[in-house]
């Protein structure tokens, strides 16, 4: 018994080992008296990078797939603030403060011009980015994102009710809804253990920034914008012509058999699709 035991720590620890290898390394930065933090993958003297922005109450490691697809390309991964190994104040969660945390780790890594790609509450981010800091966006990806609100004030209002009311009995439902697409039971656990992490102020805040009406203005995007969405009713029928109003050089794909977390359900197709959108438009 003891020498199986032994056996099942050594095997218990060598997973352990292997899957530290497997995460880049960790890198800390200064923003706003808190620490952020991210990971920065390939060509440190690069000053171009593709930059992933993960999704409310997500992290960096959400785009675990994505770290070692491009060779080619630098590649920051980062955790909002409120996020992951990123400090957690008491602050307000908006796009503007989410998009100042991103551009604190961009600054410190001299990253000149990127192509941003945001997921889900990451695509507001990455539009806010662009807003305030035009010149170093090279592009945006958007991974089944919104361009505008989901619904109005009053229906948002009353569709998030229960999780505002007690966060901590009714979130674990609301993600349990936003998982239920996806078929790998494996998956979908990883997926609710990390949001269910994320801090109930952090949280709500951050849904609240989502609420704000200021984000969701009808200024344009002209830079390059590839759209990578998962079909759903959620999206409707003129979705594909509206992104175009508001980003006229746009490449839109609308997935069938894909979840809201698509980059994790089909990452080669999914990676595969931001080095053609890159290539093709000579962004980096």
């Amino acid at each position: 018994m003891k020498k199986l035991a032994a056996a099942v720590g050594f095997v218990a620890l060598f997973a352990l080992a292997s899957l530290a290898q497997q995460m880049p390394k960790s890198n800390f930065t200064n923003f706003d008296k808190s620490k952020i933090h991210y990971y920065d993958i390939g060509n440190s003297k690069s000053r171009t990078a593709i930059v992933f922005i993960h999704g409310w109450t997500c992290s960096a490691d959400f785009w675990k797939d994505s770290f070692n697809a491009f060779p080619q390309n630098r590649v920051i991964a980062i955790d909002l603030i409120g996020h992951g190994q990123s400090d957690k104040p008491n602050a307000i969660y908006s796009m503007d403060f989410f998009a100042k945390s991103i551009d604190a780790v961009l600054t410190k890594e001299k990253i000149e011009r990127a192509v941003l790609v945001g997921h889900s509450m990451g695509t507001p981010v990455a539009r806010q980015y662009y807003r305030l800091f035009p010149a170093k966006t090279a592009g945006i990806v958007i991974v089944d994102g919104a361009l505008r609100p989901y619904m109005s004030s009053e229906e948002f209002d009353k569709f998030f009710a229960p999780v505002r009311s007690n966060y901590v009995q009714n979130a674990p439902n609301f993600i349990n809804g936003m998982l239920q697409p996806i078929k790998d039971a494996a998956l979908r656990d990883w997926i609710r253990e990390r949001m269910l992490a994320t801090r109930a102020p952090v949280a709500l805040s951050a849904m609240d920034g989502m609420g704000d009406p200021s984000i969701w203005n009808t200024d344009k995007i002209n830079v390059p914008v590839l759209a990578v969405m998962a079909e759903s009713p959620a999206w409707r029928a003129d979705e594909e012509a509206f992104f175009k109003s508001i980003a006229p050089n746009l490449e839109f794909h609308m997935w069938k058999d894909a979840s809201h977390f698509l980059m994790m359900e089909k990452p080669a197709e999914f990676n595969s699709l931001i080095k053609s959108f890159i290539t093709k438009n000579s962004l980096l």
